[in-house]
């Protein structure tokens, strides 16, 4: 087994494509290639989605705890790869099972993110992600993702 390893967000503007505002992984604190990772996201009141959703009441979107889980999933699959071999290459969610939302996700809160992959097929993963924020469950879900060719989208 790999020892865990962890890095900061110079090693994750190298891994994923995304920029802000949509990039939602601030630090990695544990992976194992080819097994799990926990990286966070701290959620800041600045952030633009809290204009609209909800004024008075600002909470994260959900779809946007999905998409952190996402990133730190494929952060999870890319780390394994040499770097060499992801040249060209976009890493998308093919699927989604199994989501829930158990609370909601405020201003100020450190969304802790979870993935454990299940299974890795060809060009497919399955991951089973979990968003935590102070030791509760946010939100969970199975995602399923794709490395494609950026030439193919």
């Amino acid at each position: 087994m790999d020892q865990p390893t962890s890095f900061d967000i110079r090693k994750i503007l190298e891994l994923l494509p995304h920029r802000y505002p949509f990039l939602l992984v601030d630090r990695v604190n544990e992976i194992v290639d080819g097994e799990h990772i926990k990286a966070h996201k701290c959620v800041s009141f600045n952030e633009p989605f809290f204009q609209g959703h909800f004024p008075g009441v600002p909470v994260m979107p959900g779809v946007l705890i999905i998409e952190a889980l996402a990133q730190a999933g494929g952060l999870l699959v890319l780390h394994g790869f040499d770097p060499s071999e992801t040249v060209g290459k976009l890493f998308l969610f093919s699927g989604l099972e199994k989501v829930r939302f158990r609370r909601p996700v405020f201003p100020g809160d450190r969304l802790d993110l979870e993935c454990r992959l299940i299974r890795h097929k060809l060009k497919l993963w399955k991951m089973e992600g979990r968003a935590y924020v102070d030791g509760v469950l946010a939100a969970e879900a199975e995602l399923t993702a794709a490395v494609t060719d950026r030439g193919d989208v």
